[in-house]
């Protein structure tokens, strides 16, 4: 009996992972996949495989925010399916940052900050200064995604496709492994620094 349980969570914890990385490959590739296939059948197909991936992603989650989250975008895409809107298609980037707004912004209400809560899977005994730290991290990313929805809604009303594209497909994942990499650096060096100076200088 214990090891069939074991065998079952490991099946499901393995369909989880590669519903994850599936999910996380072609939500990056979806704004270029739908630009340069909106033209050659690619809505129906594009939009079913979205909408299985998040509800399988939904299925397998155990957090209740992000499976909130999954549930909403898998339905946003049946509903785009069922009354055949591919128009609408242009609009998942934006739900995206919304609800990520939605996940980030909710967690500053709560007990702990999104990122505190990772932050604290690598050092459970987080300072008072790590707990306001994080805090401002989690600040700082849900003004990235008011910016990133704002802009690409902007596109999509413009009718601005082509820019859409570029934005979505690429730019925003530039300006967002910058945030990534600034934030390291600030922590990593910027902080030990600046820590290392005040000893001395004490």
């Amino acid at each position: 009996m214990w090891c069939r349980r074991c065998c079952a969570k490991t099946q499901r914890n393995n369909v989880s992972a590669a519903a994850k990385i599936v999910l996380g490959a072609v939500s990056a590739a979806y704004p270029l996949l739908w630009y340069f296939g909106r033209n050659n059948g690619a809505f129906f197909w594009l939009a079913a495989l979205m909408c299985g991936l998040w509800l399988l992603r939904a299925l397998t989650q155990r957090e209740r925010g992000q499976r909130v989250v999954a549930l909403i975008l898998a339905a946003f895409f049946a509903a785009v399916l069922l009354l055949r809107l591919p128009q609408s298609m242009y609009w998942y980037p934006v739900w995206v940052s919304l609800l990520m707004l939605a996940l980030f912004g909710g967690s500053l209400f709560a007990k702990q900050s999104l990122i505190e809560r990772l932050a604290r899977l690598q050092t459970p005994d987080l300072p008072p200064e790590g707990v306001r730290y994080t805090r401002r991290v989690t600040q700082i990313w849900c003004v990235f995604f008011v910016l990133n929805g704002s802009m690409a809604a902007a596109l999509v009303l413009m009718r601005q496709y082509d820019w859409w594209a570029l934005y979505t497909g690429i730019v925003s994942y530039v300006l967002m492994g910058l945030l990534l990499g600034g934030e390291w650096v600030y922590r990593k060096i910027v902080l030990k620094l600046c820590g290392r100076l005040l000893v001395y200088l004490s």
